[in-house]
């Protein structure tokens, strides 16, 4: 059976806000809802979130066509970039490369990439080891910690060559009983299951 990372679609940039209080987009909203119409959401029979708006907004909106309440699992965050505060695109875009390609190292006081991808493993794997290998999983969170995730799913180094594209609303598979990738980054509202 499967298991699925999902990353959250398009949210409102306010650089007013803090990151993790932001939400969907109207855009982010109506591809999540599109994923939620088809099959393979329904059959969905528990909704891990990050405790993120955007993350719960969007396990919420799979949650109406599964039926499951979501649980909220803190351990899931994306990368704590909370040291640099806000960053246009194009300086995140060139921070992101750095974090990736100096996994052992901070970026400006950021999350080290090894110690995200220790945080999400440990969060996933505690899930995982006692949820019955039979029913279908989604994971809901962020880009940074799910390519991490991707990437210890693998055996492969950290590297951002292996992130998803197009910013989010993707998703990947893996197999529950033998956590292998059994779908590579697909965007959600594309996937079928």
């Amino acid at each position: 059976m499967f298991g699925l990372y999902i990353t959250h679609p398009q949210v409102k940039i306010d650089p007013q806000i803090p990151v993790p209080k932001w939400g969907l987009s109207d855009i982010g909203t109506e591809r999540a809802r599109k994923a939620a119409a088809n099959g393979w959401a329904k059959r969905l029979t528990r909704i891990i979130s990050s405790d993120e708006t955007k993350a719960i907004e969007t396990a919420e909106i799979l949650a109406e066509a599964s039926g499951v309440k979501i649980e909220i699992v803190h351990h899931m965050h994306e990368n704590d970039r909370s040291a640099t505060g806000f960053l246009p695109p194009d300086k995140f875009e060139e921070a992101a490369n750095w974090f990736f390609a100096h996994p052992q190292e901070s970026f400006k006081g950021w999350e080290r990439a090894i110690d995200a991808q220790a945080r999400i493993v440990s969060a996933v794997e505690a899930i995982l080891s006692s949820h019955d290998q039979n029913a279908p999983i989604a994971f809901v969170g962020h880009g940074g910690v799910g390519t991490l995730l991707k990437c210890h799913l693998m055996s492969a180094p950290i590297a951002r060559d292996r992130d998803q594209p197009g910013g989010g609303g993707n998703l990947y598979a893996f197999g529950l009983a033998d956590r292998r990738l059994s779908c590579d980054w697909t965007p959600i509202e594309d996937w079928r299951g």
